[in-house]
Parts: structure tokens; C-alpha cells; sequence
């Protein structure tokens, strides 16, 4: 990956790592109606998920991109696709914490594990900031350490911050989700026309 794209990248990480998804919900839930330890346990599970489905994803990735060859290149106009996708969702859901499951190890696993937010994204880091620079394993393996900034970190925050978090997405929701589009609708102009 070109050193120009690490901003973007990172910039990326940040939007959709610490938006709302099924994980920082979860997370915020968990924090909002358990106690600490119960709510840490659970982001132990989740950071296990996180862990599994990434590093089977790279896996998965570095043979898409061995028998995709120089056609690879390509997917980064998929990539910059599901930002468009995410910005639209984003800009048109709200969070919803009467759906959220009980606080439990296995529960924060299962969260990750079935987190369709978590794994295309990082199908998207891997075919847009990597795939298209090297076919290296050693690659996507950086590439998927990197995504723990956007993952587990990003869970964690939303744990600790829990009620505050909640309360004011809840008074400035609008705000925050229209920002984030936005910033999102940026970063796939990035990668789509660099």
C-alpha cells in the first residue's frame, strides 16, 4: 500500500470503527446494563470474534487475490461501493437498544462473529488498501493488526464511554450520522479516483 493512502485509511478506521454497528452497540448496551466486569467479559468475547473472523478474512483474501491476479485492482471500486453503502445506511438508521442480546462472553463473540459491518470491512481494507499493492500475506496480516484501531479498540471505547456515549448520540444523532456520511462519501471519492 502507498504510504498516501495511510491517511485515508486510518481516517476510514476511525469513521467506521466508532460509528454505530451491531458491536458498539452491543458494547454500549452491555456497559448501560450489566456491571463492569460482566461488560468486560462480554468485549473478551467480542475481541475473540474480532480476532477469528479477521485473521480467517485475510486468509480468505490473499487466495481471492492469488486467483484474481492483476484483476484485483479492480476491487477497490467494491471497496469505495460499500463506503457509498455504509454512508447511506449511516445517514438513514438509527440505533436501536431494545434488540440487544444479554451480556456474556459467548454473546460478544457471536456479535463479532455475525457482524456483516466488521467483516466487509475488512474484506474492503484487504482488496483496496493491500490486494491491489501485494499479493503478500505478510500484508494483509499488518493490514488486519492494523484493523484492531477500528475493531476491538473502537468496541472498547464505546464500553467505557457507555451512558455518555448514549446520551449524546441520542441529542445530537442527527449530526453525528450526517458528518459521518459525509466523511465516509469522502473517503470512497478518495480510493475510487486515486
Amino acid at each position: 500500500m502507498p504510504d498516501i493512502l495511510l491517511p485515508t485509511l486510518i481516517f476510514q478506521m476511525i469513521i467506521v470503527g466508532y460509528s454505530p454497528g451491531p458491536a458498539n452497540i452491543y458494547a454500549l448496551s452491555s456497559s448501560i446494563r450489566s456491571t463492569r466486569k460482566e461488560a468486560f467479559i462480554a468485549w473478551l468475547g467480542m475481541l475473540t470474534g474480532f480476532t477469528i473472523a479477521t485473521f480467517a478474512l485475510a486468509v480468505l483474501t490473499h487466495y481471492i487475490g492469488e486467483v484474481l491476479g492483476s484483476y484485483v485492482i479492480y476491487l477497490k471500486y467494491i471497496g469505495g461501493g460499500y463506503m457509498v453503502y455504509l454512508a447511506y445506511v449511516m445517514w438513514k438508521n438509527r440505533i436501536n437498544l431494545s434488540n440487544v442480546k444479554t451480556v456474556s462472553f459467548i454473546n460478544g463473540l457471536f456479535v463479532q462473529l455475525t457482524n456483516a459491518k466488521m467483516m466487509l470491512f475488512a474484506l474492503t481494507v484487504f482488496s483496496t488498501y493491500v490486494l491491489p499493492y501485494s499479493l503478500s500475506f505478510i500484508d494483509l496480516f499488518k493490514a488486519s493488526c492494523l484493523l484492531y484501531i477500528a475493531g476491538p479498540l473502537g468496541n472498547l471505547l464505546w464500553l467505557v464511554m457507555g451512558q455518555f456515549l448514549k446520551k449524546m448520540f441520542d441529542r445530537y444523532r442527527k449530526i453525528v450520522d450526517a458528518v459521518c456520511a459525509i466523511l465516509l462519501l469522502g473517503c470512497a471519492a478518495y480510493i475510487v479516483f486515486y
